[in-house]
C-alpha cells in the first residue's frame, strides 16, 4: 500500500500562465487559488457550493472553486477574475458592472462576472431570462440582480459592437 503524499507538485494553467505549485493534496481549487498563489479575487464564500462566490472558469465552463480538488485541474486551463483585464483595459464586463451599479459590497462580483463571461462566449446575445438562469446559482444580497442583469445585458451589446 502507497503512503498518500504529504504535497503534490504540479504545474496548473492559470490566467494563460503555467504557473508550478506545490499544495497538499486534499486542497480544492480555491484554497490553492487564494492560499497558494495569492489570487485573492476568487472569493471564499459558502464552501458548500451553494453561493457562486468562488466561480471560475475551468477550460472556460463556470465551475465552483470551492467543490473542486486542485489535483483535477491538472492539465486544465484556469481563468480568475484576475485574468480578466488586459493591457491595462478593463474587460466590457468589468467596465458595465462599474458603469451599472451591477456591484455593491462586490462580493459576489468575481463569480458574476467569470459565470457572466461564460455565458457570452457561449451565447453572445443572450435573452435576458437566459442571463437570469446563468447566474442563477450565484446569489447577490446587496443589487436585487436587476444592475447585474443590466450589466450583463450592456457588456453583450458592447462585445457584439466591437466585434463588428
Amino acid at each position: 500500500m502507497s503512503a498518500i503524499p504529504d504535497r503534490v507538485h504540479l504545474k496548473l494553467t492559470v490566467n494563460g500562465e503555467d504557473t508550478p505549485v506545490s499544495f497538499a493534496p486534499y486542497k480544492t481549487l480555491l484554497e490553492v487559488l487564494r492560499e497558494d498563489l495569492d489570487l485573492t479575487g476568487t472569493k471564499h464564500g459558502c464552501e458548500l457550493g451553494e453561493c457562486g462566490a468562488c466561480a471560475v472558469l475551468v477550460d472556460g465552463q463556470p465551475q465552483l472553486s470551492c467543490l473542486v480538488l486542485a489535483l483535477e485541474c491538472a492539465g486544465k486551463r484556469i481563468e480568475t477574475v484576475e485574468g480578466l483585464a488586459g493591457g491595462g483595459e478593463l474587460h466590457p464586463l468589468q467596465a458595465a458592472f462599474a458603469d451599472c451599479g451591477g456591484s455593491q459590497c462586490g462580493y459576489c462580483t468575481p463569480g458574476m462576472l467569470m459565470t457572466a463571461k461564460a455565458l457570452l462566449e457561449a451565447n453572445p446575445q443572450p435573452s435576458r431570462a437566459q442571463v437570469r438562469e446563468a447566474i442563477a446559482g450565484n446569489i447577490c444580497r446587496c443589487t436585487g440582480y436587476q444592475q447585474i442583469v443590466d450589466a450583463i445585458e450592456r457588456a453583450a451589446a458592447e462585445m457584439r459592437g466591437a466585434a463588428k
